[in-house]
C-alpha cells in the first residue's frame, strides 16, 4: 500500500506546503508499517448530500465530508509513545515532517476520508439543537497491527458545518491541557479518549479567554485525539429531536454491530440491552473520576461517551481542598451545576436523556427504567469497592448504614471532616497509606502523618481532633482485617495515585509553551505516566496548589473558551 500522503486545498501556500509533505514521504516509506484505513463510519451509515465546510444545518445525516485547514507551519511538540505503540506508528515516524503534516491537517494519507459527525445535546439541561464536530475533524479508522481499530480526530482543524459563528481552530493552551489530560486519565486508570499528539500550527488565534470583551491573539495548536469510536448521546439525540426515526435505527444498528455484537440482532430488545451496558459503562467511569478527585466540568450530553469513555476535554479540574460543591468551569459558576460531588446525578441525568431517545425507536420505557436503576446500582457497589480499596481494607461490610459504627459511616465521617477545613484530597489519601496501623502512635505522631495535606499549617483544633478520632476509628477497623502495613500500602497505593494534572501544574506548562520552551510540558507529561509511583526528584509535582496559583487564571476555574 503507498503510503504517499495526498494533498488538497486550492490556496496556493497550502498547496506548497502539502505539496512539499507529499515530495519528503517518499524517503520514511520503507519505515513506515503498511497503515490501513477503513471508512466504515461513512459507508454504513448516511451522509450529508452537501460537501464542504460551509456552515448549515444538516438533516436526515450523521455526517459531513470536510477537509482540514492547512496551516503555516505545523511542529510536533509532543506525542504519547504508549498510543503511538498501539496504532502501529513508529516514533521515528510519527515524529518526522511529513506525518507531523498530516496531523496539523496539511496533508491525508491513503485511504483516510475525512468528516465531521453531526450531533445535537443538553447543554447545562436545556437543549442546544444541532452542535457536531465544530472543531473536530475524523482522518479514518485507522486499523492497527492487532486488529484494533481507532479512530484518529485533529481538535482545532479548522471549520466544519458544525461550527456555528466560531473559526474551527483550537489554541495551544486548550489544547496542551486536553493532550496531558487525555493520557494522564489513562495512566490513572480512567476509561478515557486518548491523544496521539500535540502540533503548534505557526499560526495566531483570537480568542477571548475570560469572556469580558479583551479578546487576543494566542498560539494555535492542533491535537490529534484517538478513540474507538467518538459516538456519543447527542449522536442519537439529534436524530430524535427531527423526527427521524429511520437514521436513528440505522445508527443504533451500526453501533450495536460495531461495539457491542455480543449483545445479539439488533432490534428493540437489543437496544434496551445496549442501553444498560452504557448505563453500566457510565457507572465504571464516574466511579473512577470521583476516586481520582477529577471533575469533567461540562457533563452536557455531546459529552458523553456511549463507550463509557471520558470525552471532550474543556474546563476540567482536579479538586485541591476537599470540597464536593467545587466546579471548574467560570460558566457553571452560578448554578454549580457540574461540581464535584454532582457528577453522579449528572450522569444519571444524561443516560435519561439518552432513554426519552431510545423510546422513539421503540424501546420499552420499563426496560429503559431497568437501565437506569443498573446504572444507581453499580454506582453504588462500584463506590463501595472503591472506597475500600482506597481505606486499604479487605471490603466495606453490609452494615446498617444509619449505625454510626458501621464501615458506611466510616466513609461518611471522613468526608465531612475532610470538608471542615481546606484538606487536599490527593495528598491526604496517599498520606493515609503511611499512618502504621500494627502500631499505634500518640497522637501527635499520627497527625503528623497527615498534617502536609491541609491548607493552613495548622488547623483549627476542633479539626485536629476530629481527624484524629476518626484516624482512631479508621486504625481499630483496618485491624481487624489483619493485613499486614506493606501489603495494605501496596494496595492503598495502587488506587489513590501521588501525581495528578493539578490545573496549576499545567498552567505553568502552559505559560512556558506560550513563551516557546516545552520542557516543563515534557517533564510533567513524563511524571503523570507513572502517578502511582513514587519518583524520586519530583515531589514538586506533588504539592499543594501554593497560594499564587489561588486565583490565577487557570490555576483554579477556567472558562470553556479554546
Amino acid at each position: 500500500m503507498p503510503v504517499a500522503a495526498r494533498t488538497r486545498g486550492p490556496r496556493p501556500r497550502a498547496a506548497r506546503l502539502a505539496g512539499a509533505a507529499m515530495s519528503r514521504f517518499a524517503r520514511v516509506d520503507d519505515r513506515l508499517q503498511p497503515l490501513r484505513f477503513d471508512d466504515r463510519f461513512l459507508r454504513e451509515l448516511p451522509g450529508d448530500e452537501q460537501a464542504g465546510n460551509r456552515r448549515r444545518q444538516v438533516h436526515r445525516a450523521c455526517w459531513s465530508r470536510v477537509e482540514p485547514s492547512p496551516v503555516a507551519a505545523p511542529k510536533l511538540v509532543a506525542c504519547s509513545p504508549e498510543m503511538a505503540a498501539t496504532l502501529g506508528i513508529p516514533l521515528d515516524v510519527l515524529r518526522s515532517q511529513p506525518f507531523v503534516d498530516v496531523l496539523g491537517g496539511n496533508a491525508v494519507l491513503p485511504g483516510m476520508q475525512p468528516y465531521a459527525a453531526c450531533y445535537g445535546g443538553h447543554q447545562f439541561g436545556t437543549w442546544a439543537g444541532q452542535l457536531g464536530d465544530g472543531r473536530a475533524i475524523v482522518l479514518g479508522e485507522l486499523v492497527a497491527p492487532d486488529e484494533s481499530r481507532w479512530e484518529l480526530q485533529l481538535k482545532g482543524a479548522g471549520p466544519t458545518p458544525y461550527s456555528r459563528s466560531a473559526d474551527g481552530r483550537a489554541v495551544l493552551r486548550s489544547s496542551i491541557r486536553e493532550f496531558l489530560c487525555s493520557e494522564a486519565m489513562h495512566h490513572l486508570g480512567v476509561p478515557t479518549t486518548r491523544a496521539l499528539a500535540l502540533v503548534t500550527t505557526g499560526e495566531q488565534v483570537m480568542r477571548d479567554m475570560l469572556y469580558d470583551g479583551h479578546p487576543a491573539y494566542e498560539p494555535g495548536a492542533v491535537v490529534c485525539r484517538v478513540a474507538p469510536t467518538f459516538l456519543r448521546f447527542g449522536n442519537y439525540e439529534i436524530l430524535a429531536s427531527r423526527g427521524d426515526t429511520d437514521t436513528l435505527r440505522t445508527l443504533l444498528d451500526f453501533t450495536l454491530r460495531h461495539w457491542f455484537p455480543e449483545l445479539g440482532t439488533p432490534g428493540p430488545e437489543t437496544y434496551a440491552a445496549w442501553f444498560r451496558e452504557v448505563c453500566l459503562r457510565t457507572a465504571t467511569m464516574i466511579s473512577h473520576w470521583m476516586r481520582v478527585g477529577f471533575v469533567h466540568g461540562v457533563m452536557n450530553t455531546d459529552n458523553m461517551s456511549v463507550l463509557g469513555l471520558t470525552i471532550d476535554y474543556g474546563p476540567y479540574g482536579w479538586i485541591d481542598d476537599f470540597d464536593p460543591d467545587w466546579t471548574p468551569n467560570t460558566t457553571d459558576a452560578g448554578t454549580r451545576r457540574y461540581r464535584f460531588g454532582q457528577q453522579p446525578q449528572v450522569a444519571a441525568w444524561n443516560l435519561a436523556q439518552l432513554a426519552r431517545t431510545l423510546v422513539t425507536a421503540g424501546v420499552d420505557v420499563d426496560a429503559l427504567e431497568a437501565g437506569l436503576d443498573a446504572y444507581a446500582e453499580a454506582y453504588g457497589r462500584q463506590q463501595l469497592e472503591t472506597m475500600a480499596a482506597k481505606l486499604g481494607l479487605e471490603r466495606l461490610r453490609d452494615d446498617d448504614p444509619e449505625d454510626p459504627g458501621s464501615d458506611v459511616a466510616l466513609v461518611q465521617e471522613l468526608l465531612a471532616t475532610l470538608a471542615m477545613v481546606e484538606t487536599d484530597m490527593t495528598i491526604f489519601w496517599r498520606a493515609l497509606g503511611e499512618v502504621p496501623v500494627s502500631t499505634a502512635p500518640d497522637d501527635d505522631a499520627l497527625f503528623e502523618v497527615v498534617r502536609a495535606a491541609y491548607y493552613d499549617a495548622g488547623p483549627p483544633a476542633a479539626a485536629r481532633t476530629r481527624m484524629l478520632a476518626w484516624l482512631r476509628r479508621w486504625i481499630a477497623r483496618a485491624q481487624s482485617d489483619a493485613v499486614p502495613d506493606e501489603l495494605r500500602r501496596a494496595r492503598m497505593y495502587a488506587v489513590n495515585p501521588k501525581y495528578v494534572l493539578r490545573n496549576y501544574l499545567a498552567q505553568m506548562a502552559i505559560d512556558d509553551a506560550t513563551g516557546g520552551d516545552f520542557t516543563r510540558l515534557h517533564e510533567l507529561f513524563d511524571v503523570l505516566r507513572r502517578p502511582y509511583e513514587d519518583q524520586p526528584g519530583r515531589d514538586e509535582y506533588a504539592q499543594k496548589r501554593p497560594e499564587w496559583a489561588r486565583n490565577k487564571v487557570g490555576c483554579s476555574m477556567l472558562s470553556c473558551s479554546s
